[in-house]
């Protein structure tokens, strides 16, 4: 009788989170880790729980969730575009993370993730957005101007116009100051384009 009250408690404290690691579900029930471990494959096997990376869990199978996962993270780059409504092209959710993580490309709910590294100085300029059911970390239209020209990601005429209209510039200003005279030349220089 007691394993179904877990599992129960398991599926409802699932549902109400948009991620959970295993220790906070051992919190929960008060069980050893492999019990919870044991408990978690079930549910995953029977399609309940979805397996986002080593010891995080979800019921819901967006990929974007996969940012509560590396904190301290952020959503950046084309994602971020496409969440600010800047663009409309179809992206890979791509996260910004001052973790030490392996970078790159991860599949998650059969989607590809791209993970890349921040220097934890450079972590700023997000803010937390409704997306779908959850609020998630997605840099602003200011840090996501830098942030493409941090990382050499492509800037188009039409995309460089949309900045143009919604960017702060006093704003990002203020965050130019916190970088190198490269980037702030380079971020500078599109601006003028």
């Amino acid at each position: 009788m007691g394993k179904i009250k877990y599992l129960h408690q398991i599926k409802e404290f699932c549902r109400k989170s948009p991620v959970v690691d295993i220790y906070s579900l051992k919190k929960l029930i008060g069980e050893n880790k492999e019990y919870v471990h044991l408990m978690l494959n079930k549910l995953v096997q029977q399609h309940e729980l979805y397996r986002i990376t080593r010891g995080m869990y979800s019921t819901h199978d967006d990929p974007v969730l996969a940012v509560f996962c590396f904190k301290p993270a952020y959503i950046g780059l084309q994602e971020a575009l496409s969440i600010h409504n800047l663009w409309e092209q179809e992206t890979n959710a791509v996260i910004l993370s001052t973790k030490i993580v392996r970078e790159g490309v991860r599949n998650v709910f059969g989607n590809n993730i791209l993970i890349k590294r921040l220097k934890p100085e450079y972590f700023f300029g997000f803010e937390y957005i409704q997306y779908g059911d959850w609020v998630v970390p997605v840099s602003d239209i200011e840090k996501t101007c830098i942030d493409m020209a941090y990382f050499n990601q492509p800037i188009d005429k039409q995309l460089m116009h949309e900045f143009k209209k919604r960017i702060n510039k006093k704003k990002l200003k203020e965050y130019l100051e916190k970088y190198d005279k490269n980037i702030r030349e380079k971020v500078l220089d599109l601006m003028k384009e």
